[in-house]
């Protein structure tokens, strides 16, 4: 019999909470008829459906502390549903829509369109695992590396994009290669991406976050791929930018001190400061 702990610290016998894993199970079906579409040919409905797992991913976690049914069966559960839709779909997609046309450009070309669709699947295995055994410690409000759905959007609705515009895989074969290695060693980085876990949908928010909410709800209705490639582009950069700031501020503040230390008078540069000798 299976037993969980809620946040309350009672333990909760048998079975498994419906409604998280529900909507977890709903991701994981998302993330199957993307691969099937896929192979099928039909690359839209197979990013749409990345997509719509994306949305059901982001909202079994939440109903899961709303509703005080978190489990350790439902985190498992959860990230092995990941893998397929955020790691085995996206690199499917990418490689039958456009990697595995790069075989007519010879042998090793073949094997890099391949070893591209692996390289971003097993960057999410990796990252999955390792979000897993950090998830009760660090900050809640940061990711390190970016985040599998974040990336798997990225990478479908990009497709979505071209495909939509009337190009072809075999056109943006090389722009589709490094996007896919670029993103899957982005999982796996320690560049920091905000989580928004912090953002609560009980807070006031200003005026005018509603009307950007309202504008980007009335572009997507215009042109769905070409937003939403455009936010996870955004997004993607973003933890980019925050980790070269972070890191330059950090050389800064490391500067300063040991201008500090460094400065004549210091008393830690005065003669004598070296440590004792020790008894012998």
């Amino acid at each position: 019999m299976s037993k969980d702990k809620t946040q309350s610290g009672r333990i909760r016998q048998g079975g498994v909470f419906l409604l998280p894993n529900l909507l977890t199970t709903g991701a994981l079906f998302a993330g199957f008829y993307s691969i099937i579409s896929g192979i099928n040919g039909d690359y839209i409905a197979s990013a749409v459906a990345v997509v719509v797992a994306g949305v059901l991913d982001g909202l079994d976690g939440r109903v899961a502390r709303l509703t005080n049914t978190q489990s350790d069966f439902g985190v498992q559960y959860d990230s092995l549903c990941d893998l397929v839709s955020f790691g085995l779909a996206p690199a499917l997609l990418a490689f039958n829509w456009s990697l595995k046309g790069l075989s007519e450009y010879g042998v090793v070309a073949g094997k890099l369109g391949w070893l591209a669709a692996f390289v971003y699947m097993a960057c999410a295995a990796l990252r999955l695992a390792r979000f897993n055994t950090q998830a009760d410690s660090g900050d809640k409000n940061w990711f390190q590396g970016l985040a599998s759905p974040a990336a798997a959007g990225t990478l479908v609705t990009t497709i979505w994009f071209w495909v939509d515009n009337g190009f072809s895989g075999a056109a943006m074969q090389w722009l589709i290669l490094p996007l896919t290695i670029m993103l899957g060693l982005l999982m796996f980085s320690r560049v920091r991406y905000f989580s928004f876990k912090s953002w609560s949908l009980a807070e006031r928010v200003p005026v005018a976050w509603i009307f950007a909410a309202v504008l980007i709800l009335v572009l997507l209705a215009v042109d769905p791929p070409t937003v939403f490639m455009t936010l996870g582009f955004i997004y993607v950069t973003s933890g980019l930018v925050i980790t070269v700031i972070g890191r330059r501020n950090w050389k800064s503040r490391r500067a300063r001190r040991l201008a500090k230390r460094l400065k004549p008078g210091n008393a830690e540069n005065q003669p004598g400061d070296a440590p004792p000798e020790e008894n012998t």
